[in-house]
């Protein structure tokens, strides 16, 4: 009889223990092994910390970036989307900054990658490789800046376009403002349903839906959005929910 009790015991647990599991992986969204984010960047300059836009200051020629999901000390990648540009950062202190903007960025970074001040989207990628790989590139940045800084400037000369050549480069350069906000990825359809249920009940967001990715994939986001202010607004509606990792991504 005691036998018995004690495997009807045993089995329960065992069932518990696989419905918990289940449930666990149902509800979480599918991550990944290093921190990744999409989103705009703020360019660091005296008049945030005066006007208390960011709380920490940054010197300009660093290459120190904030970034409130990353420890102090972290090895980024940063690339600007727009032009495949890349460069090797470091997070410095935890300081606050807007909610929309996916980190802060030091003038040399943003020059470094050509960033567009209209449209400052960039990617932050953790770097997990080992010490002498980041060291390394380090070194070879700051041999190559050198080199950089002592080279004469050459003169530069200006083609003188016609007007019609000059309108046709103009549009051929404009691209169209397209974005989404990705709020999650999740492995099954009804967890993405029951995110969707949620953010309608408890936001004001409209543009809202779920993007079929694969038959193990689906996507909840927001949008498109055609212009900054109104993908700022569905942003910091959304931020009542404190989502982990929300990404903004430009629709091609």
């Amino acid at each position: 009889m005691n036998y018995r009790y004690f495997l009807f015991f045993f089995l329960f647990i065992i069932s518990s223990c696989s419905t918990y599991n289940v449930n666990n992986v149902e509800t979480k969204h599918l991550n990944k092994s290093r921190f990744q984010n999409k989103g705009f960047t703020l360019v660091y300059n005296e008049n945030l910390f005066k006007n208390k836009i960011v709380t920490k200051k940054i010197d300009n020629r660093s290459l120190i970036i904030f970034q409130k999901n990353l420890k102090k000390g972290s090895t980024v990648k940063i690339k600007n989307i727009l032009n495949n540009k890349t460069i090797i950062a470091k997070v410095g202190n935890k300081s606050k900054y807007p909610l929309f903007n996916n980190s802060v960025i030091s003038d040399r970074i943003s020059k470094e990658i050509d960033l567009d001040p209209n449209e400052p989207y960039v990617e932050i990628i953790e770097i997990v490789n080992n010490s002498s790989f980041i060291a390394k590139k380090a070194k070879t940045f700051d041999e190559e800046k050198k080199v950089a800084d002592k080279a004469p400037i050459d003169s530069i000369s200006v083609n003188n376009l016609n007007s019609d050549t000059a309108n046709e480069i103009k549009k051929k350069n404009i691209k169209k403002f397209d974005y989404t906000i990705k709020i999650a990825d999740f492995y099954f359809k009804n967890t993405a349903l029951s995110m969707l249920d949620r953010i309608k009940k408890e936001t004001s967001v409209k543009e809202i839906g779920i993007k079929t990715l694969s038959n193990t994939e689906y996507r909840v986001y927001l949008g498109p959005f055609s212009n900054i202010n109104s993908l700022q607004k569905a942003y910091n509606d959304i931020n009542v929910l404190e989502f982990e990792n929300i990404e903004i991504i430009k629709n091609d």
